[in-house]
């Protein structure tokens, strides 16, 4: 975790926003198929016959092959069958190795329902309660607004209401090494976006503090609690909760930076500080046993409660609204609202409610999609940073409803492609300098020095062969060469390939004397919000 978030915001939205999808009939196969057919529909549900499934089998394949995606996996489950789960393409896409139903993915911020449901056992055991404040469990949990600080409750972690805006203070734990407390620490430095419970803002670093309740609450890490009380009774056997864990595994996809033009392969990121968020990483067919166990309303194969379907039931209950903006109501004129539980995203749809969510994470994204009044749901999980996923699982729940013909892989893959386009502007528009200069405003030893942000920590400018560097200490990888643009601005060159952003540019601040005082960064994407970093420079 969407976790190009707009795919994932993405991702965060069920994706509703998005459309692309065109079926190719003919195109072979990929791996070993797993197709039954399908029970009776339910009434006013078309549902899906074995030569529709096999359709849409086809078409998966041909999209993938669309889209330049590596591999994916998808899962399509209903009652107790699964329709369909099955891999496509390949791990790697300079590699030969297949992906199938057991390749391992990270899923982002679907981990999040993982998270919700974790909490949900703690209420039905009468260690917690949803409503108890944070402060009860967390003492020393506290936000920039006293209101917040005081009276967020549990409940309010996990439905995005907390006043942080969207994706604010993700810098705090992508690629540092501060604990999850640590991150949490510094967040009292950000400002608010909204009023406390006044609007919807995407907050993973509220889900860290979710996590912190269940670690304080069952004296047991979340990793830990996950394990022994979900993905064990479930029997997601295969899932992990850790980067670590992957050491050894064989059938584990490898994650890409998406290009219009080409994926490249780029290595795992470690987010055990966030895993409450975002940290699980599964396979197809375990995401269907997943989805099978909400459907199931909490209960484990055997029909013993894991988590009571009161508790389920509230979870998939709307907590926080989700403007419709007037296009997104136009390009889906049957969804009437959008709103996020605690841990889902929902929405209505040719009247039914959709549940679900989708996961952003470097070099993979993931989607996920159910009905739960028809007991139906779609899985995607990738290896590349593209949407296709909203694409498969809207075309797989319009061929299950019955709905009218809809192109949602070119819808899709034209809006990807254009943001992608707006995306390499916005960089050149970053890095481009306003006139040709020599020299800077002031000597390049004036602009070396330690500055610090409160929130943040450290950073760095040093002096290295006649060039600036900056180093951005808790995450030692962000670490770049600055090329003079125009007076005090510098293009950012970093040292190595990051998945959400590429270039960028600094500007240094001076006061009336000529000293440097501060830094303000401009590294334009979607994700991460450099501009939220206040560096002053250290007297």
């Amino acid at each position: 975790m969407s976790k190009l978030k707009r795919a994932c915001a993405f991702a965060v939205s069920i994706g509703l926003s998005f459309a692309s999808v065109f079926f190719v009939p003919g195109m072979a196969s990929a791996q070993d198929t797993s197709v039954e057919s399908a029970p009776i529909p339910k009434k006013g549900v078309v549902g899906l016959s074995a030569e529709q499934i096999a359709e849409i089998d086809r078409w998966i394949e041909q999209a993938r092959q669309t889209w330049q995606v590596p591999g994916l996996s998808v899962a399509v489950v209903w009652n107790d069958k699964v329709l369909i789960s099955k891999g496509y393409g390949v791990r790697d896409v300079g590699k030969t190795e297949a992906v199938d139903d057991q390749t391992l993915f990270a899923i982002a911020s679907n981990s999040k329902a993982f998270t919700a449901d974790a909490l949900a056992i703690l209420v039905d055991e009468g260690k917690l309660r949803w409503d108890d404040r944070v402060q009860k469990h967390l003492p020393w949990f506290r936000l920039s607004d006293p209101l917040a600080s005081n009276d967020i409750r549990v409940r309010d972690l996990l439905c995005h209401r907390s006043g942080l805006g969207t994706f604010s203070g993700d810098l705090l734990w992508w690629g540092t090494s501060y604990s999850p407390k640590q991150i949490l620490e510094r967040a009292v430095e950000l400002k608010p976006e909204f009023p406390f419970r006044a609007n919807y803002g995407y907050s993973n670093l509220m889900f860290l503090a979710a996590g912190e309740v269940i670690e304080t609450v069952s004296e047991m890490p979340w990793g830990e609690f996950i394990q022994t009380r979900l993905l064990e009774p479930i029997q997601m056997r295969s899932s992990k909760w850790s980067i670590k864990q992957l050491e050894g595994l064989g059938n584990v996809a490898t994650p890409h930076k998406t290009f219009l033009d080409r994926s490249e392969p780029i290595a795992w990121m470690n987010w055990d500080s966030m895993a409450a968020a975002g940290g699980i990483i599964s396979s197809a067919s375990d995401m269907a046993r997943w989805m099978q166990f909400q459907m199931r309303q909490g209960q484990d194969e055997e029909g013993r409660a894991v988590v009571s379907q009161s508790r389920i039931y509230e979870t998939m209950q709307p907590h926080s609204i989700i403007p419709i903006s007037r296009n997104r109501s136009q390009r889906n004129p049957t969804t009437h609202f959008r709103a996020y539980g605690l841990g889902w995203s929902l929405a209505d749809y040719y009247g039914v409610k959709l549940v679900g969510h989708g996961g952003g994470y470097d070099g993979m994204y993931s989607e996920q999609l159910m009905i739960p009044e028809h007991q139906f749901g779609v899985v995607v999980l990738t290896n590349s940073m593209t949407p296709i996923g909203n694409a498969i699982v809207h075309q797989v729940i319009d061929r299950f409803l019955g709905a009218p013909d809809r192109n949602w892989n070119q819808e899709t893959l034209d809006q990807f492609r254009s943001s992608r386009q707006e995306f390499d502007a916005r960089i050149q528009r970053a890095t481009k300098p306003l006139m040709a200069m020599q020299q800077p405003s002031h000597p390049l030893e004036s602009y070396v020095g330690n500055y610090r942000c409160a929130m943040y920590g450290d950073a760095k400018v040093s002096l290295v062969d006649g060039k600036l560097r900056l180093e951005l200490i808790p995450y030692p990888d962000l670490t770049a060469d600055l090329e003079l643009m125009h007076y005090d601005t510098f293009a950012i060159g970093w040292h190595k390939k990051f998945a959400w952003f590429d270039s960028g540019s600094a500007h240094f601040v001076f006061d009336a004397k000529a000293n440097a005082e501060s830094i303000r960064l401009d590294v334009p994407n979607d994700d991460l919000w450099f501009y939220e970093l206040n560096l002053k420079k250290v007297p």
